[in-house]
């Protein structure tokens, strides 16, 4: 099996994040990553970096994924936002199209809102770099696959199966595994991802919802009591060509 990550994606090291109501500290942080690669290096395995964390082709990939509007906003947001009066360093949300918005925005608060699902994506003046890194490496692991190696392996974070076509949320900015797909059904007429998590993949759900070219399944605690609330239900099945494309399976949370 052949191993990837770019060290890039420490760059994304938010502070903090809110939860239920209070800035405590982010337990999405590059020490996730560190943990994992000590533990491959005391087994003696070697990781290998992409070459490149930037390219027309992935981001030409990405946009199969992602709207380029969305994208668009990632590269571009702090910057803009920091121009603002009395902004704070991290990007973070304080309104939402709740119910449905009828119009995209063109103020930056107002965008924030519009792309970041909840507040567990604080954004920092080096998150853009370090989610590139973290496609490249998830873009490297499936062209692996591709060249012939039997399996591979990408060390990702921040994690990506929250990240949905238009949105951020749940620590997550570039859904990582609807990239790999994407690359994968360069060859393939389909492609199956499998989501073992606590939390539900809602994500990577909306992504192919409607396309039966993946197939997406999910196990997960039951969002009724556990984030992310609003997705993961076993009536979720896929719509239109994706109909019967999409499985869920929830458990009691504590189960």
């Amino acid at each position: 099996m052949e191993f990837f990550y770019h060290p890039d994606q420490e760059r994304h090291a938010p502070p903090s994040f809110l939860l239920r109501g209070r800035q405590v500290a982010s337990p999405e942080g590059p020490v996730r990553a560190r943990m994992l690669l000590e533990g491959l290096a005391s087994l003696g395995i070697a990781v290998t970096s992409p070459a490149t964390t930037d390219s027309p082709r992935l981001r030409e990939r990405l946009a199969r994924v992602h709207t380029r509007r969305y994208l668009d906003f990632l590269e571009t947001i702090h910057a803009r936002w920091s121009a603002l009066p009395e902004a704070a360093e991290v990007v973070s949300p304080n309104v939402h199209p709740c119910g449905g918005g009828h119009h995209y925005p063109r103020h930056p608060v107002g965008q924030v809102g519009w792309h970041m699902h909840d507040m567990a994506c604080p954004l920092t003046a080096d998150t853009f770099r370090g989610v590139m890194a973290n496609a490249a490496s998830a873009e490297a692991a499936a062209e692996a696959v591709l060249a012939g190696a039997a399996s591979a392996y990408a060390l990702c974070r921040p994690p990506g199966h929250h990240a949905g076509p238009d949105r951020a949320g749940g620590f997550c900015f570039l859904n990582n595994s609807a990239l790999a797909a994407e690359v994968l059904r360069e060859r393939y007429a389909r492609v199956a991802i499998l989501d073992v998590d606590l939390h539900h993949g809602n994500g990577t759900q909306d992504i192919f919802y409607a396309r039966g070219d993946v197939w997406t399944g999910s196990v997960h605690a039951d969002p009724a009591d556990f984030y992310p609330f609003f997705w993961g239900g076993a009536d979720e099945t896929g719509e239109g060509e994706g109909r019967g494309a999409n499985l869920n399976r929830a458990a009691a949370a504590g189960q």
